[in-house]
Formats: C-alpha cells, structure tokens, sequence
C-alpha cells in the first residue's frame, strides 16, 4: 500500500466534501457546508490518521 491519502480522499468526495485550498506545510483544507473543515496531510501512511481524518468528518469508515 503507497499510503491512504487517495483512499481518504476518495472518501471524503463520496460524503460530499470539497477541496478548499491548500493549507501550510504539506496539507489540504477539506470542507463540506455546515461541517468544520477537516486537514489531509499530503502522504498520509498511517491507518491510525487517516481513521482520526474520517472520525473528524463524521464518516462511519475505518482503514
């Protein structure tokens, strides 16, 4: 596996949630009316962070 920044992604879109512009360092802003805006680190590698990233946009999915 190259790592869940796609798969995080993919997600996000799926449940609605938009590309923002790109955030300091190595990171995206996403957001979806109604909901605070969530951080995609470009190459996210950790099961752990990419679950803590769909926990924070309220989707019921695990890695």
């Amino acid at each position: 596996m190259d790592g869940y920044e796609k798969l995080v992604k993919k997600m996000l879109m799926e449940h609605g949630w938009l590309f923002l512009r790109s955030a300091k360092g190595s990171h995206e802003y996403w957001g979806k009316e109604g909901c605070k805006p969530v951080t995609v680190p470009h190459g996210c590698k950790s099961r752990h962070t990419a679950n803590g990233i769909m926990r924070e946009a309220k989707i019921e999915y695990k890695f």
